[in-house]
């Protein structure tokens, strides 16, 4: 069967080998730069909880402010160059931020200036990614391409993670961050050599299959050649709002993210630090999760669930464990043992919710729908990061992490009682996007 296809011969594609190469390396970056800033800044003269989320939450806050931003330039200008360009920003960032926690001359203004740029150029990168994939991967094998890239992906964070706590423990998080500058600036560099067909070349070819399949005029979105940056955003709008299990899934990742990234960001890291012994500890969960990862690309790579969205939304139950254990003080290895769960949870997860999406958006709007599915999910994440420290400091690190847990077990069974997100069949592999708002043609309506 065609989505057997070895995963080799998708490697001997040069673009889609350019992009595993180019996402591997980032992801390298991506696994140094939380163990090393978290502890960097926790160690510096006079930081508190309260810096570290100072810091997160000022990254945070740009990549919801520019994301949608982030959208419209990837769907307007060829992804690969947003990609790029975005990946030497990143690089330039950490640059800073590496001087700043190496030589701990760390004014707090800046650190959060750094973070912004970086939280900037993460705002390009993930409504890119997910409209470059299509690009560069036939449409029978989408899912398969989405597990090799986050196969790649995941590797790295676990290199990295083990790699970043060693050098954190040993030299510092300056080190660490200056490693993931350089990752992010090689990088921009591999993406550099990709060479895809221009944009309306890519939307003229989508229109010829679309009618060519029988679909109507309409069925692949033109709205990329609005004129008007604002017409694109309420075209990327309509695409978004019209599928229910889309924006109800994302309402419950704004509140999932708010409390994911209070308790894995700061919250966790407090609790190690204090605990657990330290940088090595929180390394250990963070490995952990990563290992679950890679177990969840190998069984996302043959998993063919008829309901996608209904099987992963059950499986993002798996993101309260790590936290509620924390919080009851359990021992260091029952807390990895479910941080490898939450990685293969999340992992299964993102691969079936991509797939889905890239499968049923138009292309020509799916990086703009991408960066509303990325600003509704991280909208709320910046308050969780600017409540977490003084949470810490007030009620203790072990209640605030309790709370969280059961917030993410309330907000998933919510986002469960929706029939959109019960019933949406997968799309065939070949599937067309088609108009919205019609269900008989719709390949996304969900069933009565």
């Amino acid at each position: 069967m065609a989505d057997q296809t070895p995963v080799r011969d998708l490697l001997r594609e040069r673009q889609f080998a350019l992009l595993v190469s180019a996402r591997t390396l980032s992801m390298l970056a991506v696994a140094f730069a939380p163990v090393a800033l978290a502890f960097g800044i926790l160690d510096l003269p006079g930081a508190t909880p309260t810096t570290l989320s100072t810091v997160l939450a000022a990254e945070s806050i740009a990549v919801v402010l520019f994301i949608l931003v982030g959208g419209v330039v990837a769907d307007r200008y060829p992804r690969h160059r947003v990609l790029q360009v975005a990946e030497w920003v990143n690089a330039l960032a950490h640059a800073a931020l590496a001087v700043m926690v190496g030589t701990e001359h760390a004014p707090l203004w800046g650190l959060a200036a750094a973070a912004v740029v970086s939280g900037t150029a993460t705002a390009t990168v993930w409504p890119a990614l997910t409209g470059i994939v299509p690009e560069v991967v036939p449409p029978e094998h989408l899912q398969q391409g989405n597990a090799v890239l986050a196969l790649g992906t995941n590797i790295a964070r676990v290199a990295g993670l083990v790699a970043g706590g060693i050098v954190v423990a040993g030299v510092g998080g300056g080190w660490a961050l200056a490693i993931a500058s350089a990752s992010f600036a090689c990088s921009g560099l591999l993406v550099a050599l990709m060479r895809l067909p221009a944009r309306p070349a890519l939307v003229a070819a989508a229109r010829s299959g679309a009618s060519g399949s029988g679909a109507p005029e309409g069925a692949v979105s033109g709205k990329a050649g609005s004129n008007s940056a604002l017409a694109d955003l309420r075209d990327g709008w309509d695409e978004f709002r019209s599928r229910q299990w889309l924006w109800v899934v994302v309402v419950q990742f704004s509140v999932l993210v708010m409390v994911f990234q209070a308790a894995h960001l700061v919250l966790g890291p407090v609790v190690a630090r204090e605990e657990l012994g330290g940088p090595t500890a929180w390394t250990a969960v963070l490995t952990g999760e990563a290992v679950g990862l890679i177990v969840g690309v190998l069984v996302a790579m043959r998993l063919r669930p008829r309901r996608p969205i209904l099987l992963g939304v059950l499986l993002t139950l798996g993101a309260a464990p790590p936290y509620l254990l924390l919080g009851a003080s359990a021992p260091l290895w029952v807390v990895v043992a479910s941080a490898f769960v939450l990685g293969l949870c999340f992992d299964l997860f993102g691969i079936l919710w991509q797939t889905t999406m890239q499968r049923v958006v138009p292309p020509a709007a799916l990086s703009r729908v991408s960066s509303y599915d990325a600003m509704g999910s991280m909208l709320l994440g910046p308050l969780g990061l600017v409540l977490a420290g003084p949470a810490a400091e007030h009620v203790g690190a072990h209640r605030a992490l309790v709370v969280c847990g059961v917030v993410m077990v309330v907000t998933t069974l919510g986002a469960l009682a929706s029939p959109g997100v019960r019933n949406l069949v997968a799309p065939g592999p070949a599937a067309v996007a088609l108009p919205v708002g019609n269900p008989e043609v719709d390949p996304v309506a969900p069933l009565p």
